[in-house]
């Protein structure tokens, strides 16, 4: 029996490095403080599986902050990000989640700001002329007041998080342009909307800059075969008669597809 003492105990101290050595990321113990803020498409609204306690703010999950929290075992996350939320609400009922101790913010806002729903609303029910006036208004209202707007939250961010690094997301264009064998809007309007997409995301872009925030966008990966209009593969929800919150929000893909890999490569 003694000659099986050393290769038994070379083998338990070889395993026990083999676990050590080999930990996942999930696994391993970790000095960052993460707090999710912003609107709907950081609640994780469209993907289901949400939380009782989040109540109206619709929190998921299934949203890219928990899924980056789960996969990389933070030493705190906190999600208040919250449906409807403009700039506004970060600054009045989110920012004082953040303090010096975060190390980690991300955050997605702006959309409403410019009437993001209303516009959608709008441009399904009223036709052509009217969504693409309505876009017009938006889109004004995106280069002359919203700038500011961030301006302020962002400010509010960096002052109750001074040593955070700041992940500010775009959000997608929505529509696959110029396949016969999409029903509802018009070409032109959803063209018209994805413009309205790309200037909103350009001033948040601009505003994310000019305070050193990171910028994550999101954009090419919906692009890549999974606007509304690609069928199956779709990871954003057409307008949904049954569930109108969810319309024009990420599925539980695009949170998993789209978000997830665009804010863990800005993430750090």
């Amino acid at each position: 029996m003694p000659k099986f003492r050393l290769p038994l105990a070379a083998a338990v101290v070889g395993c026990v490095l083999a676990l050590v050595l080999g930990a996942s990321p999930a696994q391993a113990a970790t000095s960052v403080r993460y707090v999710a803020l912003g609107d709907s498409y950081s609640s994780g609204v469209g993907s289901g599986s949400y939380t009782a306690s989040s109540g109206s703010c619709l929190r998921s999950t299934l949203a890219y902050t928990q899924l980056w929290a789960s996969a990389h075992a933070p030493a705190s996350y906190l999600s208040v990000a919250c449906s409807g939320a403009k700039t506004t609400d970060v600054t009045a009922n989110q920012v004082s989640s953040l303090s010096s101790a975060t190390t980690l913010v991300s955050i997605t806002i702006g959309g409403n700001d410019v009437n993001f729903a209303g516009v959608m609303q709008d441009c399904v029910l009223y036709g052509t002329s009217t969504c693409v006036s309505e876009v017009n208004a938006a889109e004004n209202q995106a280069r002359t007041v919203l700038p500011g707007k961030l301006d302020t939250v962002y400010n509010n961010i960096r002052a109750h998080a001074p040593n955070a690094r700041v992940v500010v997301l775009s959000y997608p264009r929505f529509y696959h342009v110029g396949v016969w064998y999409c029903v509802g809007l018009s070409d032109t309007s959803r063209a018209k909307i994805n413009e309205g997409a790309d200037v909103l995301d350009g001033v948040i872009q601009s505003a994310a800059g000019r305070h050193g925030f990171a910028f994550a966008d999101v954009r090419s990966r919906f692009a890549a075969g999974h606007e509304i209009c690609d069928g199956s593969s779709s990871w954003l929800h057409n307008v949904d008669w049954s569930d109108l919150v969810q319309s024009y929000h990420p599925t539980a893909a695009g949170q998993s597809g789209g978000y997830l890999p665009a804010f863990t490569g800005a993430a750090g």
